[in-house]
């Protein structure tokens, strides 16, 4: 049987922007058929032309506005390449703050049917612009001219850009200068259509507390045209940089840093602090990109797992030990675990460089290795999770369930997930008691969670 749609593709229509996607783009409805349109903000009255029309829902774009919400910032198009990945660019900050807690607010809700937990007023920035401490910036060329910026969205032509409104002004001098300086030495672009060409990608990372800047040349060759002259003036004009580095990534792919890298002048790391714990950084670490924000959450994280000195932690997805050595401040014994080897190597260097020993690293899937320490003895107090966007992995969620520490600890960057995952630990014996969402990437629609769960 045919369905008939209350919209057809190419029609145009007016509507009332409802509420907003979980990736920004605005929501409207026509007799119940849910329509998704770019830039559109909640209550708005818009003219739109319905680009796509499937089963269950449309995509449209956005024509004209006739009413617009008080929150909406207009960008003038000359302006628009230094605001490159940043989806909420068109919304006011004070507006950005409310839709992501009432994205935690509904997935709570929604998906994970929890009641009763304290969800507490969204933290922001107080300065929510030039945060990032690191950037990866594609090249290109255009009109024989080397460019280097953000790509078009759904494209991947480059967009020209001397700066971004969110990355530090040294990362966003760093780019501009070797950018500069690849042109005068007239270094060729890399050309993905025809994958020829030389430099792929800049990236630069800055130590926003210790002004230690490291820039990465990121070629499909192994060759890199006039080394010494490119490396010789970065070094001139970039005051601040300690390390220059060249990796190598010879193949067909999105992927940016590829498995070879040479440190052509410098050292091999620079250094940044989070608090009172220092963290080296290479080329390949990672590192949390606002520092800033990443204290407000681990500070949250800390104060949400209570520590008097006598609690055996478990961290699982530890990373390069960021959480673990915070938590090591206040326990008596952290356990960390992470299925990356590199990271855990970082872990185990950045733990002697804090001097740091009441820590122990162990590189491997959480599900295997928690089990493990459980049955050597070592059952954690508090339980610290950090997941990527998929959340946890169910065997990990019922190794929690099967240890029963007295409190986990729910560090979430997905509300949809964390609602998922706080239900299954609910159902399994634990209350949520407070969750704090946390602005760490303001103006891109990523938010960050820490839960307090306790068991009942």
């Amino acid at each position: 049987m045919k369905i008939t749609l209350p919209v057809q593709k190419n029609e145009e229509i007016e509507v009332v922007f409802e509420d907003l996607t979980h990736d920004g783009a605005g929501v409207a409805k026509v007799d119940g058929y849910p329509l998704f349109i770019k830039n559109g903000l909640p209550g708005e009255k818009a003219r739109i032309k319905v680009i796509k029309a499937n089963k269950n829902y449309g995509i449209g774009r956005l024509l004209e506005l006739y009413e617009k919400s008080p929150y909406r910032v207009d960008i003038p198009k000359e302006e628009a390449p230094k605001y490159g990945g940043c989806q909420l660019a068109h919304i006011s900050y004070t507006g950005q703050l409310k839709y992501k807690e009432n994205q935690v607010r509904q997935a709570l809700a929604r998906i994970g049917k929890i009641e009763g937990a304290h969800i507490h007023p969204i933290i922001g920035m107080d300065n929510p612009w030039h945060y990032r401490n690191k950037a990866q910036v594609p090249v290109g060329e255009k009109d024989g001219k080397l460019v280097a910026g953000f790509f078009k969205p759904r494209t991947h032509e480059i967009l020209d850009a001397d700066e971004s409104v969110i990355q530090l002004p040294a990362v966003n001098e760093a780019v501009r200068a070797v950018k500069e300086i690849c042109r005068e030495l007239r270094i060729p672009a890399y050309d993905e259509e025809h994958h020829s060409g030389v430099l792929r990608h800049i990236m630069a990372r800055y130590g926003r507390e210790t002004g230690e800047l490291m820039v990465v040349l990121i070629t499909r060759t192994a060759e890199l045209p006039h080394q010494k002259k490119l490396v010789d003036a970065i070094v001139s004009r970039l005051k601040q940089v300690k390390s220059i580095v060249h990796n190598v990534n010879p193949r067909r792919t999105n992927v940016i840093l590829g498995e070879r890298t040479k440190v052509l002048w410098g050292n091999e790391a620079i250094y940044d602090k989070i608090g009172d714990v220092k963290f080296a950084i290479s080329a390949l670490s990672f590192y949390q990109v606002n520092p800033v924000q990443t204290k407000v959450l681990y500070d949250k994280a800390l104060e949400y797992a209570g520590l008097n000195g006598n609690e055996s932690v478990i961290d699982a997805y530890c990373g390069i030990g960021t959480i673990s050595l915070f938590l090591a401040q206040k326990a008596r014994k952290v356990f960390g675990v992470e299925v990356v080897p590199e990271a855990i190597e970082d872990a185990k260097r950045n733990a002697a460089l804090n001097g740091i020993t009441n820590v122990q690293f162990e590189a491997g899937a959480a599900e295997t290795v928690i089990p493990k320490w459980y049955e050597a003895g070592n059952k954690a107090d508090v339980l610290v999770v950090d997941p990527p966007r998929k959340g946890c992995d169910e065997a990990l969620l019922q190794t929690i369930l099967e240890m029963k520490p007295k409190k986990v600890v729910y560090v979430s960057c997905n509300p949809a997930t964390l609602a998922r995952d706080l239900r299954i630990l609910e159902d399994g014996g634990y209350r949520t008691v407070d969750v704090q969402p946390v602005d760490m990437f303001p103006h891109t629609t990523h938010i960050e969670c820490v839960s307090q769960l306790i068991l009942n």
